[in-house]
């Protein structure tokens, strides 16, 4: 019973208004709406294939008269309409909830399959998990309230920085969000990125940047700024965090419709930071890394290109074979590179952002930026809590179908969230709408046998009273029915 509050939701953005419409003048007679409220009931409460969500309907007080095969079919009109209905879901979740899109966060995921063969979507690269299978990469726009805004797929061979124009333009073409900073970290900052933001329109620049900076990578000069006491102003309140800032003119490489490079100035602020807390951490990690490091270099036959991963730039003299990855004799050799060591550890501890916001303050960037987590906490929750893989369909069709449905059922997550005061987790909201379910005691007399904070909590943002102990099941769909209006 506690799909009502998805249910609630789910009618409250319109979505069974856009799926009944878009299937109007299809030639099909399943009723798609119908089957996307499966799915995503299904994604959310019991997640799985297709073929567990149509085998488990009957949890559900709904009529969902439809066929397995109808499901399947279903699947090839959703991908067509992906886009379209991403931005009808935009628009109805601004009017019915408001946005904020003054900051949009931005980062890229990716979702391993576990199959042998790549093909033209699904390509073989290194998985966040570190596995090696055939991948597809997940571009994703989220407002400053954590809700997502946008989504695309891209094949598994595209890096991150190439899936940015796509998502962000698309947001800025079709979403109304008027000017926006872009949060993102520094595998999407690019001159061509940077520049596409502060794309100029009516003599102002369009768009504004928060991004990470990576300090290792960065100039001499840069560095020396870094690593140079002066400016840094020590907080009052935490003696072991400093700060300093400047603003800047750089110069950034672009490339023209015609390929050719130039270079373009910008003129940023860029926010320098030390904390020991990630000094700390950083020295851990690396320790870890270290270990593996000096055994290489004692027992290069061990390791192959792969196994060494992490480890091997400690180590000098190695050379791998370029087909099998296993690590060559040379005449040299491998020797553990105490230097190397040095040099990163310098820079323990130290954070950067740049920003095009120059009259933001210090604290400021830093929180703006901070803000990044909430969208790697929500692949986590795509991952893990709506367990978005593994993925059981194939056709490139069924698969974009089967992230769109993962992305409706995590956006009705996170409005659920947000009504709720984000409060609870994802966790605990899926297992207390699991939780508030009913068994037959007697003829059309329902028994239930669990009520908490977070169902009262939801209840209350809702409107559905989960409160009762026993109902009839004529007042059960009447609250259904009432949800669906």
């Amino acid at each position: 019973f506690g799909y009502a509050a998805i249910l609630k939701i789910y009618h409250e953005l319109g979505l069974d208004v856009f799926f009944k419409n878009k299937s109007r003048h299809e030639n099909f007679e399943y009723n798609t709406n119908s089957i996307m409220l499966m799915l995503i009931v299904s994604r959310f409460l019991s997640p799985g294939s297709k073929k567990k969500a149509f085998e488990e309907k009957t949890r559900y007080f709904e009529r969902f008269n439809f066929s397995l095969a109808d499901v399947y079919r279903s699947l090839t009109h959703f991908s067509k309409i992906s886009k379209e209905f991403q931005r009808y879901l935009n628009a109805q979740i601004a009017a019915k909830y408001g946005r904020n899109t003054k900051t949009i966060y931005y980062d890229v995921t990716n979702f391993y399959f576990e199959i042998d063969q790549a093909d033209e979507f699904r390509k073989h690269g290194l998985s966040k998990e570190k596995r090696r299978d055939p991948i597809v990469q997940m571009g994703l726009a989220m407002d400053a309230d954590g809700i997502p805004l946008h989504y695309e797929l891209f094949p598994g061979n595209t890096v991150d920085k190439e899936t940015f124009r796509p998502v962000i333009g698309e947001v800025r073409r079709n979403y109304d969000t008027g000017r926006v900073i872009v949060v993102a970290d520094m595998g999407i900052i690019t001159g061509d990125n940077i520049f596409y933001l502060q794309g100029k329109e009516k003599g102002k620049n369009f768009n504004g940047y928060v991004f990470s900076f990576s300090v290792r990578g960065g100039t001499k000069d840069f560095k020396e700024y870094v690593l140079s006491d002066e400016g840094y102003a020590a907080s009052d309140e935490d003696a072991d965090f400093k700060i300093k800032s400047r603003i800047i003119a750089r110069d950034i490489n672009v490339t023209l419709s015609s390929g050719k490079k130039v270079k373009k100035t910008v003129y940023e602020k860029q926010v320098v930071f030390w904390a020991r807390k990630y000094a700390i951490k950083a020295q851990a990690e690396r320790e870890e890394v270290l270990k593996k490091a000096y055994d290489l270099a004692s027992n290069p036959q061990k390791y192959t290109k792969a196994t060494s991963y992490g480890a091997a730039k400690y180590v000098k003299n190695l050379k791998f074979d370029e087909k099998t990855g296993e690590i060559l004799k040379v005449k040299e050799r491998p020797v553990f590179d105490s230097a190397k060591v040095a040099e990163e550890a310098k820079y323990d501890g130290y954070y950067a952002i740049v920003t095009s916001e120059l009259d933001m303050s210090d604290i400021e960037v830093i929180e703006t930026y901070r803000g990044l987590w909430e969208i790697e906490e929500t692949f986590r929750v795509t991952k893990g809590v709506l367990e978005t893989r593994p993925v059981y369909v194939s056709l490139q069709d069924h698969i974009n179908a089967h992230f769109l449905t993962c992305f409706i059922a995590l956006t009705i997550m996170r409005i659920m969230q947000k009504k709720t005061g984000k409060l609870y987790s994802a966790e605990r909201i899926v297992e207390c709408l699991n939780k508030i379910s009913c068994s037959n005691e007697h003829e059309n007399i329902y028994l239930f046998d669990y009520r908490s904070e977070i169902s009262d909590a939801i209840g209350d943002a809702l409107g559905i009273d989960f409160t009762n102990k026993r109902l009839r099941l004529g007042d059960i769909k009447k609250i259904l029915a009432q949800a669906k209006k």
